[in-house]
């Protein structure tokens, strides 16, 4: 009797293609959610070596009541990734706030009416849902699960709030927007939330323009391509490869302890600044498209995370930074040879 299918949202994207690998690659078959025929076209030739595993659904808008009933169609679980992006954002509430709201609530909402089957449902979050950026670097603090980002509706959707400081309210609210679906609706599943940082690493999704990237690859391209002269500043602290990323959002999955639970799923603290440093020292053809800053600079004066929880439930057991730094670099010198040359003049 052949497995029923696990629901992967934003099957299409970086952190996606891992998650969906991670199922496939066992034999469980994966029915993964992407926004249009082309999407699909693209999952279904990166994961050509699992065709009789993977199916795919078109669901052009997340947000959209009912969205998922259709896809929740006998499936035996949901890992729910997809969030709504637009790259012109205009007002904070039509643009992040209701769409990563939405996203999560219908994807939830679909589930509890028509997949009565389905015990659990992985959520991807994030830091941005943990970490209080009204308290800026906050030294000597140290994050953890307990952790939430008090931002307010109210406050990201003022105009006078800026985009980074909406979309990291964007995720604590939809990752607050789960936990009352739970509490209210009482439903057959549970729900486990992975709480990432930065995350950066190989890419196993489809890419065929390395100057059109996803945001978190084309940030860590950018440090190696030649189109930096400076180091840039760090913003967030924190750091995860996404194949660790990709396994726990798996073993959240089959584990039954990590119902009702989050996990703040990072290896540790990290700097732009160490990322050049590893990639001066383990790729010396890349020294001059590197920038130099201030090699072996210490992180001082920053907020650290706690990541014992992770390792202790979910058994992750972390790739460190050198190792992920120069994998990601190897993938990337890669697709440079079998990609056209990107323009880097400007």
């Amino acid at each position: 009797m052949s497995k029923a299918p696990v629901l992967v949202t934003g099957a299409s994207s970086f952190v996606g293609a891992h998650v969906i690998e991670q199922f496939l690659s066992e034999g469980t078959p994966v029915r993964g959610v992407v926004r249009s025929q082309s999407s699909a076209d693209r999952v279904l030739k990166v994961n050509s070596q699992y065709a009789s595993l993977l199916s795919l659904a078109i669901v052009p808008d997340i947000t959209k009541p009912g969205a998922f009933d259709e896809a929740v169609n006998g499936i035996d679980g949901v890992i729910h990734i997809a969030s709504p992006f637009k790259a012109n954002i205009r007002d904070n509430e039509k643009d992040v706030l209701i769409p990563a709201i939405e996203g999560t609530t219908q994807v939830l909402e679909s589930t509890y009416k028509h997949a009565p089957q389905v015990k659990r449902i992985v959520i991807t979050a994030s830091f941005a849902a943990v970490v209080d950026l009204s308290k800026g670097l906050r030294d000597g603090y140290i994050y953890n699960e307990k952790d939430f980002n008090p931002a307010t509706y109210d406050e990201a959707k003022s105009k006078d709030a800026d985009f980074g400081f909406a979309y990291c309210a964007s995720k604590v609210l939809a990752e607050k927007a789960a936990w009352k679906f739970v509490e209210e609706k009482k439903p057959n599943f549970s729900v486990a939330v992975i709480n990432p940082p930065i995350i950066y690493g190989p890419n196993r999704h489809f890419i065929d323009d390395l100057n059109n990237l996803n945001t978190s690859s084309g940030m860590f391209y950018s440090l190696m391509n030649g189109s930096r002269s400076e180091v840039p500043p760090t913003a967030f602290w924190a750091i995860v490869d996404v194949r660790d990323v990709a396994v726990a959002h798996k073993v959240a999955y089959y584990k039954p302890e990590a119902g009702g639970q989050r996990y703040l799923t990072t290896l540790g603290r990290f700097s732009f600044q160490q990322i050049c440093d590893i990639l001066r020292e383990e790729f010396p053809d890349l020294r001059d498209r590197v920038p130099v800053g201030n090699p072996g600079e210490l992180i001082t004066g920053v907020y650290d995370v706690d990541n014992t929880k992770v390792k202790k439930e979910l058994g992750i057991d972390f790739i460190p930074l050198r190792q992920m730094v120069i994998d990601t670099a190897k993938n990337f010198l890669e697709l440079e040879k079998t990609l056209f040359t990107p323009d880097i003049s400007n």
